[in-house]
């Protein structure tokens, strides 16, 4: 194998394709990168047997196509540190790859390319396009909930569903839930649904970017792959069934409000400075046409403040996980955010005001 490629081409696709390869690897060649070289492009690809991106860019010159595995975090912090418009030569000699760059040179080990995992080609039941602007909101807008660690598998990763003409995405930890849906132009019969890890939601979500340039979805029964131009992207799907979601969404609160969403993200950070570390509880009182919102500690610290809201209705105290509520707020896009209320102990529901594609529901706390 011998090539040579300049770095800005070998930057991109390479930082992408280094971010699914984990630091910690049971097996050695899965911290490696596999770099696979024909007559006209140079293909990347990274593991870590759940998740699996292909890079593909353009070499500036190939001399000997080939293949070779090699460390993707060195490689990466290689290219990183030379200097820009730099050429960079690769080449293969006595099972070791030889980089050169100007007056620099570096060997790096290297492992067979045998022993490099293929997710295997399951056959793809169902193929479908997307606009990438729509994926990518409908995945920012919900990911923030995912669980992490969670022993409920199921709830580590995300809901995808697909049916005719509609989009939804949907992420819980059990005590938050968030639902996104948009209209698509797609035909899927029956329906699909599809839970996706949650490093496989994080790595494609890093692949889209906000145009109506098209994303094509593969969908298998045990894998979705997604193609967006240069990239391939292959994830395992997580086996097991994501809690009836509809049942959660709270439908009888008779409380609404409208509030400024800038204004109380701040005033929901600033009282939480004080708030209990570990249960990060904040009480809300809600008054005709204005919101107190207090915090205290075990030091008897307390923050108060006041926000002024669209409201008439009976008082009312209730207590919520601070973090989840500003969450919710840094993810809508409008300027106010609808807060709709039963009772102390029944789920908020916050959206759009008048609805909008997304719906939040966050469980309340007893303070």
């Amino acid at each position: 194998m011998k090539f040579s490629i300049s770095r800005e081409a070998l930057l991109r696709p390479l930082a992408l394709v280094a971010g699914v390869v984990e630091r910690r690897q049971t097996l050695p060649v899965l911290s490696n990168v596999l770099i696979q070289v024909q007559d006209t492009q140079v293909a990347l690809t990274g593991t870590d047997l759940e998740v699996e991106l292909i890079g593909r860019t353009a070499p500036t010159q190939v001399d000997e196509p080939g293949s070779a595995t090699v460390p993707a975090r060195k490689l990466m912090d290689i290219c990183k540190s030379l200097p820009e418009q730099s050429e960079i030569q690769f080449v293969l000699e006595d099972g070791r790859a030889v980089l050169r760059s100007g007056r620099s040179r570096f060997t790096l080990s290297t492992l067979p390319v045998a022993e490099f995992p293929n997710i295997e080609d399951g056959q793809g039941s169902v193929e479908l396009s997307l606009p990438r602007g729509t994926l990518k909101h409908l995945i920012d807008s919900t990911s923030f909930a995912m669980a992490q660690q969670d022993v409920r598998y199921y709830l580590n990763g995300m809901l995808l569903e697909l049916r005719s003409n509609l989009v939804r995405t949907v992420s819980t930890d059990g005590h938050r839930l968030a639902v996104c849906s948009r209209p698509a132009d797609i035909e899927v019969e029956p329906a699909q649904k599809l839970i996706v890890p949650r490093k496989g939601v994080l790595e494609l979500s890093r692949l889209l970017d906000d145009s109506d340039e098209p994303v094509s979805l593969t969908l298998g029964s045990t894998h979705v792959r997604a193609h967006t131009g240069e990239f391939t992207f292959t994830s395992k799907l997580v086996d097991g069934k994501f809690p009836d979601y509809e049942r959660v969404v709270p439908r009888n609160g008779d409380k609404v409000f409208i509030a400024d969403r800038a204004e109380l993200r701040q005033v929901l950070s600033r009282t939480s400075i004080l708030s209990n570390e570990k249960y990060r509880g904040v009480r809300l009182h809600l008054d005709e046409g204005n919101l107190r919102v207090m915090a205290n500690n075990p030091e008897q610290e307390e923050a108060e403040e006041n926000v002024a809201i669209e409201y008439s209705g009976p008082a009312m105290e209730i207590g919520f996980n601070v973090g989840y509520l500003i969450d919710v707020l840094g993810v809508l896009d409008e300027d106010r955010v609808q807060m709709t209320l039963a009772d102390p102990n029944s789920s908020a529901l916050m959206e759009e005001p008048g609805g909008g594609d997304a719906m939040y529901v966050v469980m309340p706390m007893r303070l």
